[in-house]
């Protein structure tokens, strides 16, 4: 495709090559750490974050996102997948299974990007754990549901409200049950989308961690 037509350039610093450079790659970060958004929402499940959206993160999650540049999902899924090992060390769970919950997009913005960038990333981070020995799953147990507006305006309280019931779980397998179950998404902001996919799971008779 045009790729092979123009070349391709590395989407960190436009360096000719590949979509990341190697010094690009070196750059991302290999921890996760705590991330409260302000204001909390009540209940929320500890957040763990690679780090701030902006700069070479924020580079990546759009291009691959908005522009599928599908070769990101690797560098992309080892940033989560080692956020997610951090978080199972704070709650002192490591070598327990793990079970990654990714937020749905809804149908007609997967068909517009052409392919599902949440899902495309949190297996490849279950890739990266199972190579480290973490017994890592990837499970669609939640869809949309109802109609969402658009957040970008909108403060946490707008944003709680506006995505309540927005979302739906599945019904759990006996499998489902075991281990922890961590829900994931690309950027936390005010942490709502997160707190009702989490609401939901629990609901469901799931324990997110």
């Amino acid at each position: 495709g045009r790729d092979l037509l123009l070349g391709s350039a590395c989407v960190g610093c436009a360096r000719p090559g590949r979509v990341l450079c190697v010094p690009c790659a070196d750059c991302l970060p290999r921890r996760g750490r705590v991330s409260w958004p302000s204001p909390t929402p009540p209940g929320l499940a500890l957040p763990f974050a690679g780090g701030a959206y902006d700069g070479l993160l924020k580079a990546l999650v759009n291009a691959h996102k908005e522009h599928a540049v599908l070769a990101l999902a690797t560098p992309l899924g080892r940033v989560l997948g080692d956020v997610v090992a951090d978080l199972l060390a704070a709650l002192g769970a490591t070598g327990e299974p793990v079970l990654l919950v990714p937020v749905p997009s809804r149908g007609a913005v997967v068909r517009r990007r052409g392919h599902d960038p949440m899902m495309r990333v949190t297996r490849a981070a279950a890739v990266r754990l199972r190579r480290t020995g973490v017994d890592a799953r990837v499970r669609r147990l939640l869809v949309p549901a109802g109609r969402v507006r658009d957040q970008a305006t909108l403060d946490a309280a707008q944003r709680a409200a506006n995505l309540d019931g927005s979302m739906r779980c599945r019904r759990p397998r006996a499998v489902d049950r075991g281990g922890l179950v961590v829900v994931v998404d690309d950027v936390l902001t005010t942490g709502s989308t997160v707190r009702e996919a989490q609401r939901e799971l629990e609901e469901a008779g799931l324990v997110v961690s």
